[in-house]
């Protein structure tokens, strides 16, 4: 879409953080009446909705979404914000008692080329991993995200991390 309708879409999420909890089926208006200047088959505005639906609560509705718009092409349209559909998506599996596939959707991210989400990748991933007791895992994908951004210890972080997942590895 165009950069107007983008400025509006993020203008919008700006204000979310001053919507009150009673106000989110009207922030959900806000986002429809957006979508509804997409073209019918544009996949951002099944993200866009998706979005809307799981920040207000309802991540049944947006896991629909979601897969509709990644359905639809998104990854071709947006590849960024297919990114964000996909941890989104796993989030709102979790939160459904689905983390397996969350799991699922999130491990082939590890190996996508690199960008600003990959410790939230990272994040996602490990509380799926959790979720089905695999917390070894998680913590060592968690450590591995947070150690390059530590003023000091990444070497060690990051060694200590392996070391969860591989015994041996330091």
């Amino acid at each position: 879409m165009d950069r107007d309708w983008e400025d509006r879409v993020t203008a919008a999420w700006a204000s979310f953080d001053d919507c009150a909890e009673q106000d989110a089926a009207a922030f959900r208006a806000v986002i429809d009446a957006l979508v509804a200047e997409l073209p019918e088959d544009s996949p951002l505005g099944p993200f866009e909705r998706a979005c809307a639906f799981d920040s207000t609560g309802h991540p049944a509705e947006a896991v629909a979404l979601y897969r509709e718009a990644l359905d639809g092409g998104l990854e071709k349209a947006d590849p960024y914000k297919a990114r964000r559909a996909k941890i989104q998506l796993a989030s709102s599996l979790r939160n459904l008692g689905r983390p397996q596939e969350g799991v699922a959707l999130l491990t082939p991210e590890l190996d996508a080329p690199s960008d600003e989400l990959d410790d939230a990748v990272r994040a996602c991933l490990a509380l799926c991993l959790s979720s089905l007791g695999r917390d070894r895992e998680g913590l060592s994908l968690v450590l591995g995200a947070l150690a390059p951004h530590l003023p000091r210890y990444q070497r060690s972080m990051a060694a200590y991390a392996r070391e969860l997942v591989e015994p041996g590895a330091r």
